[in-house]
């Protein structure tokens, strides 16, 4: 590939499922992938298992907390310092801001069951704590990435940004007619009315009323989060036409995030936002995709 034709991709959360498997096949791709994870050890670990896959792109690994700003501009220099651009941004980083019942640790299970018979309420609980880290990476994680590199995007001639969400991210799924309502105006949806939307739904669940104010009670905040993504998706994709901005939900897939009780493998979960990152340039932006299909937000 001749230098001027070198593609770069960012992939969040990367070390392990279906962020590894993404890496994996847009390297596959002859691109080079920058994989990210917050624990350094077992980011290096991946890198080593996709060099022995003699891929024909490049992986290099580099260390992000994409809660932490810090960490966030570390990586942004690295990839201008090394690249001089970005085409291809991947949020892929996410947690499910649950603990185990019984335990002060973040559960190993979490969202997107819908084919799982698990009564998740006998094992799982929220705290304020679990809540606001959640809101704090799946949300304003993957927004502080897209600040920080877009204008390393907009020196492409064909960036593409995605955002994998979830179905139980969708606007159907929220009860709060309120925040239903301010976030299905797109016309006037602003990252200021998101903000106002999370600043709500955690007071409210710090004044125990998630069920009164009509918010989800049963992974509360990872699919307010989601809902904020894919929000946010929308808000980008207008103020930035020259870049596709998608959102994408990969399909409920086995990793260690639903303790594998997903039916897809998670190079399924991949293809579907390794084929929006791959888009043409006269490809769709602004849009939800159910793995390879448009869905409604």
């Amino acid at each position: 590939m001749a230098e001027g034709t070198k593609r770069y991709a960012v992939v969040t959360g990367a070390n392990k499922g279906i962020g590894f498997a993404i890496s994996k096949q847009l390297a596959s791709n002859g691109i080079t992938v920058v994989v990210t994870a917050r624990d350094e050890k077992k980011g290096l670990e991946s890198i080593d298992k996709l060099k022995q896959l003699d891929l024909p792109g490049h992986v290099v690994f580099h260390q992000l907390d994409v809660t932490d700003p810090a960490s966030i501009r570390s990586l942004e220099d690295f990839v201008r310092n090394h690249f001089g651009k970005l085409d291809i941004l991947v949020n892929n980083a996410g947690i499910n801001g649950v603990v185990a019942k019984g335990e002060g640790q973040e559960s190993s299970m979490t969202a997107g069951v819908e084919g799982a018979n698990i009564d998740w309420n006998k094992i799982t609980t929220s705290t304020y704590e679990s809540v606001g880290a959640c809101i704090a990476a799946n949300y304003y994680g993957s927004k502080g990435m897209c600040e920080a590199l877009i204008p390393l995007l907009q020196l492409s001639d064909s960036p593409r940004i995605i955002n994998v969400t979830s179905t139980w991210g969708i606007l159907e799924i929220l009860p709060n007619g309120w925040a239903k309502g301010v976030l299905s105006d797109v016309e006037s949806l602003t990252e200021e009315k998101l903000d106002e939307v999370l600043s709500q739904f955690l007071e409210d669940f710090n004044k125990n009323l998630l069920e009164a104010k009509g918010w989800p009670t049963l992974f509360p905040a990872y699919k307010v989060s989601k809902v904020a993504l894919n929000a946010y998706t929308r808000i980008l994709s207008k103020k930035y036409p020259s870049i596709l901005i998608n959102a994408v939900c990969p399909g409920y897939v086995k990793t260690d995030f639903n303790n594998h009780t997903g039916y897809l493998t998670v190079d399924d979960g991949a293809e579907s936002v390794v084929r929006l990152a791959l888009l043409p340039k006269e490809g769709p932006s602004g849009l939800f995709f159910s793995g390879s299909e448009v869905a409604a937000f």
